[in-house]
């Protein structure tokens, strides 16, 4: 249905999630992902809906496309807009890790953690605290 849809030309924001999930679920494994296209898609989906948290998610490609300190970087304009949403910490947290900026990531997990009360992202965060 997804190649089909394509065919018409007309992008809607229902169709580029979709193909986002198509990416993934097509992919053989994690690192075979065409992290390339995803960040494509996530650029269009901003034409749809402008909002932090797509812009978090194409800033989560970007990490795979062009690294840490460039998703990192568009982080940084998120910051007020995502100030009490647990995944912008989290994904913060990593993103700093991959950096080495170790004396960053306990505050930015400590953060996540106060965020949330999902007890499975609880655990990992903790899992990951340390």
């Amino acid at each position: 249905m997804l190649e089909r849809a394509s065919w018409l030309r007309r992008p809607g924001p229902y169709q580029l999630q979709a193909a986002i999930v198509a990416c993934h679920a097509e992919a053989p494994s994690w690192a075979a992902t065409d992290w390339a296209q995803i960040l494509l898609l996530y650029g269009s989906l901003l034409v749809f809906w402008p909002t932090p948290v797509v812009r978090l998610n194409r800033a989560i490609a970007l990490r795979h496309v062009a690294g840490a300190q460039a998703a990192l970087e568009e982080l940084h304009g998120l910051a007020d807009e995502l100030r009490d949403y647990h995944l912008y910490h989290s994904t913060r947290a990593q993103l700093l890790r991959e950096l080495g900026r170790e004396s960053e990531v306990g505050a930015a997990l400590n953060r996540a953690l106060e965020l949330t009360d999902n007890p499975a992202e609880r655990a990992l965060l903790r899992q990951r605290i340390g």
